[in-house]
């Protein structure tokens, strides 16, 4: 579904992403892990059209898309769920959400969407007249999640979803992602949180300084001497 192929960025003349390759199957769970500044949001921006990429071949679906806009990607049916979450704060949960159906396939579909995420997240509907910006922080990541999958992704990419939030609204949070990939959609997620991840996932790439070092099934990634010791503490 997407092939990620010799990617390199670099912001101005400081190199994040150097010969990066991967790629993600229809139906899978990929977890792209590793420190903080790693390079792994950036991957994520680039395959999302928010950075130029340097050098390098993007396919999703099908079709190159590392010349495309970012909105012309989310038509293609890839959606990007950002670091911070990224709500609009002053808006309801239900315009937001209602913002997450620009396109016009989805705008179609609005109304069995709105229903869906209601469904899969039922704080949101239980909040959906609150300002957005009011909602704890583990409810605005919902709502992230919520508005990205109201554009009816055929991939989800989730940059970081757990950052700051408590170990019981990151459970919820994982749980939320096992089901949405149940449910049809391929999912890329980015973390920090590494044991959870990892333990997801189908498959996992391990980013240090730029650069993929390690590949693998999660389970097997988790079990790896060199990751327990560099990312695991153990």
């Amino acid at each position: 579904m997407l092939t990620v192929e010799g990617l390199s960025v670099a912001y101005d003349d400081v190199t994040v992403l150097r010969q990066v390759s991967f790629q993600v199957n229809p139906g899978e769970i990929i977890a792209v892990v590793g420190a903080n500044g790693a390079g792994k949001t950036t991957a994520l921006r680039a395959i999302s059209g928010l950075v130029h990429a340097r050098a390098g071949r993007i396919q999703f679906d099908g079709a190159r898309i590392e010349k495309m806009r970012p909105h012309h990607i989310v038509e293609a049916g890839l959606v990007h769920v950002p670091e911070g979450r990224k709500i609009f704060p002053s808006m309801t949960v239900r315009e937001n959400l209602e913002l997450g159906s620009f396109i016009r396939q989805a705008r179609l579909k609005r109304r069995e969407s709105m229903e869906w995420v209601f469904d899969l997240l039922p704080r949101l509907k239980e909040r959906e007249a609150q300002v957005a910006g009011t909602m704890s922080g583990g409810e605005q990541q919902m709502l992230a999640i919520g508005r990205a999958l109201m554009a009816r992704p055929k991939l989800l990419m989730l940059d970081e979803p757990s950052l700051g939030l408590a170990p019981l609204i990151v459970r919820d949070i994982f749980n939320t992602v096992r089901t949405i990939n149940s449910q049809g959609v391929t999912v890329v997620i980015v973390e920090q949180n590494v044991s959870h991840a990892l333990a997801m996932a189908h498959r996992g790439y391990v980013l240090e300084n730029g650069e993929i070092v390690l590949e693998g099934k999660g389970r097997e990634l988790l079990s790896n001497e060199e990751m327990k010791k560099a990312y695991l503490g153990m």
